[in-house]
């Protein structure tokens, strides 16, 4: 099938996705100073560069956006143009979080992956998923995951 809009259409489109400062990413953000948790954002020296940083929990968080890292849920569906191209990116990028995860863990942090699916929509648990992740942080656990 063949693409609905022209290649330069196509291409501004994409240039405008942005990898930082996404609604997801605020809105944990915004979730987390609510809860009175002070933190870092997308530390650059860190393994993965994490959305978010809390050095007094030893602690970081993840926002993944669940097409660009091939979450199992409603959101992901591999796309019908340049299925390879797409598959051989998600599966980069699913490598690239396991080793940044195991890299992080192995260095005595802790960490939190936030999926889109969970903040995203009209019936989700918005402020249950904020109270799931105070949780965490207080608590003692290495890893977590928040989803749908």
């Amino acid at each position: 099938m063949a693409d609905v809009v022209d290649k330069a259409t196509r291409s501004r489109m994409m240039s405008g996705i942005r990898g930082r400062n996404t609604k997801p990413e605020i809105l944990v953000r915004r979730l987390l100073h609510r809860q009175g948790f002070r933190f870092r954002l997308h530390v650059q020296d860190m393994p993965g560069k994490p959305d978010v940083v809390l050095p007094r929990y030893r602690a970081v968080i993840f926002v993944n956006g669940c097409f660009w890292h091939g979450h199992d849920c409603p959101l992901y569906r591999v796309p019908h143009t340049r299925t390879d191209f797409w598959l051989d990116k998600i599966n980069r990028n699913r490598a690239n979080d396991q080793k940044a995860r195991s890299a992080l863990l192995a260095t005595g942090w802790r960490v939190a992956v936030i999926w889109e699916c969970a903040l995203r929509g009209a019936e989700q648990d918005i402020e249950g998923a904020a109270q799931r992740l105070g949780e965490w942080l207080r608590g003692r656990e290495q890893e977590t995951g928040i989803r749908k």
